[in-house]
């Protein structure tokens, strides 16, 4: 932490003519020169004693203006103030883990009234210092009542009797607590906590405080949360475009469309002008986010590709998008969520023989959207289906489920959300969820 310069502050505090430093100064001066001639002519005279009165009352003088001027007090709490956010900025770096939140806790305990500071997620303590830190390690459940009110409510609350904190255990030294909720967006994240030793402690000042620092670090979890989606989502866009061009489909469609030149040659014309049409819009969809009804055309076109090879016999697809399909089309969505899981269909769901169908709709929850791919093909049972929404899921079925899910929650956060339901025989249906900032409702 950087040190203080006050004597570079005090002089930078003078510069009105006339000022009562000044002031003072002069009839210190004065006193001066009264106690040297006092000294020289009448060693007990009445003018030394009232020099050395008029020195001592300068000098609180100098004192009360110079360190209790409320000016100076506030430049030196806000000077104090600003080195603790920084430091809690830094801890920040990346992210609110346990180790950055045990820093904050450590940093603001010393500046404040209280014994004990904390920081909590939603179930979790993350940092703790202060009175009973041995009994609150990091990782431990959240033990008090009032913590779980604020993480349902969140709302801060000023507690001013142990009982109402609702600690477990039996005696405690803690008897008051402010309590921030840490909100990112609609979200609670978690707390920031301030036990002290008795309810007299909580002036507005520890108040202002709380809420202060509990702004802050919702701040800087939300700027921390925007930069990890933003890495995400570049990540997988990258990781879905090199997926999306693989030689399997590439070869496969060659194929389909060279033997197509022997027996129908208009239909292979066609199907190569929609090939490169495919991968000019593959290549294009780049950008962060686009239209519904751009990834839905890209889709057809692939689900076109799949039909040439395995005949209409085999292969039908339906999109539906209801009553508000005007609306839904226009919302703006990822690139590369709807095709890779209808791939996934052709791929793994497809029976031997029969034909199979893939259905895209949309529905409208309130004011989030639910799209939803189905297919009536083999299915999948309980094990496979939690296999492929497992996070490390990174292999056949897995690789586009786990793109897909974390890209959604790399643009959207957990608001939004995808589920898998499948029976065995009967087919599978994968619904992405939209939240309101996405659909526009």
């Amino acid at each position: 932490m950087r040190t203080y310069d006050s004597k570079k502050r005090i002089r930078h505090m003078i510069p009105r003519p006339l000022s009562l430093e000044m002031l003072t100064g002069l009839v210190a001066l004065s006193a001066a020169a009264i106690l040297l001639w006092a000294l020289f002519s009448s060693p007990t005279s009445y003018p030394v004693l009232i020099a050395a009165g008029l020195i001592f009352t300068l000098s609180i003088a100098i004192i009360i203006r110079l360190i209790l001027d409320p000016d100076s007090i506030r430049a030196r709490q806000t000077d104090a103030m600003l080195q603790i956010s920084s430091m809690m900025v830094d801890a920040m770096a990346e992210g609110l883990d346990q180790e950055a939140a045990q820093k904050i806790c450590e940093v603001l305990l010393p500046n404040t009234r209280a014994i004990a500071v904390a920081i909590t997620d939603r179930t979790t303590i993350l940092g703790y210092t202060g009175y009973l830190e041995a009994e609150s390690p990091s990782g431990a459940p959240i033990r008090t009542q009032a913590t779980h009110n604020v993480l349902r409510e969140g709302e801060a609350r000023v507690i001013y009797t142990s009982q109402d904190i609702g600690f477990p255990e039996g005696p405690t030294m803690i008897e008051a607590a402010i309590i921030v909720p840490l909100v990112v967006g609609r979200d609670i994240m978690g707390t920031l906590k301030f036990y002290y030793r008795s309810a007299r402690r909580i002036t507005e000042t520890q108040k202002s405080i709380a809420q202060g620092f509990g702004t802050l670090l919702s701040t800087q979890i939300a700027a921390s949360e925007v930069e990890q989606r933003r890495e995400l989502a570049t990540a997988m866009e990258l990781k879905m475009l090199q997926n999306q061009i693989n030689p399997h489909f590439l070869f496969n469609t060659i194929n389909t469309i060279a033997s197509l030149i022997r027996t129908d040659p208009m239909k292979a014309r066609g199907l190569l002008r929609e090939f490169a049409v495919f991968y000019r819009s593959t290549l294009e969809n780049a950008q962060d986010l686009i239209q519904l009804s751009r990834e839905l055309e890209q889709t057809q076109r692939y689900f076109g590709f799949e039909v040439a090879r395995f005949g209409d016999d085999r292969l039908i697809m339906e999109v539906d998008l209801g009553e508000h399909g005007e609306h839904i089309e226009d919302m703006k969505v990822p690139p590369f969520l709807v095709q890779p899981l209808v791939e996934n269909a052709v791929k793994h769901a497809m029976p031997a023989s029969g034909l199979m169908t893939v259905s895209v709709t949309a529905d409208v929850d309130g004011a989030d959207v639910l799209v939803n791919v189905t297919d009536d093909g083999v299915g999948m049972d309980e094990e496979t289906r939690q296999k492929i929404m497992h996070p490390e899921s990174s292999t056949g079925l897995g690789i586009a489920v786990k793109n897909v899910h974390d890209r959604m929650h790399g643009y959207y956060g957990e608001r939004a959300s995808m589920t898998v339901h499948s029976v065995p025989g009967e087919g599978t249906t994968i619904t992405l969820r939209f939240p309101d900032e996405a659909a526009g409702f």
